[in-house]
């Protein structure tokens, strides 16, 4: 996905054409977002600036849940009840940073970002 060249779309007072003074540099790219949604696991890595390496979630079968005694355990997603990120999320179901998910366990919220992460850990709600 490539961003627009700003201020581009104008001619010139003179009728000529506008060209940019430089090309976009490698850094200043978009990607497309990554929009992990319940189902059997499936990630991808990708690499991102200074070499390094992220991996990304596609879908997800399972959270890591924190039940708050320091206890973690590894339960199954049954679905996205609220995503505050974005009402079009909560239709479709996509799990990022702040969803509320419902687990076998019951609800809970969900504390790290699984489009960077590659995982997703969450924090049970009390009832």
């Amino acid at each position: 996905m490539r961003k627009s060249v700003e201020n581009l779309a104008t001619s010139k007072i003179t009728g000529g054409r506008r060209i940019p003074l430089r090309t976009r540099r490698k850094y200043e790219l978009d990607r497309y977002p990554n929009e992990p949604i319940n189902g059997a696991q499936l990630t991808i890595t990708r690499r991102v600036r200074g070499n390094n390496n992220k991996t990304a979630l596609k879908s997800i079968d399972f959270v890591n849940l924190s039940t708050g005694d320091a206890k973690v355990k590894k339960t199954k997603i049954i679905k996205v009840l609220d995503n505050t990120t974005n009402n079009d999320y909560k239709r479709r179901g996509i799990i990022t940073k702040g969803a509320i998910l419902e687990t076998q366990e019951g609800k809970c919220k969900v504390v790290s970002k699984p489009g960077q992460n590659g995982i997703v850990n969450a924090i049970l709600l009390k009832e």
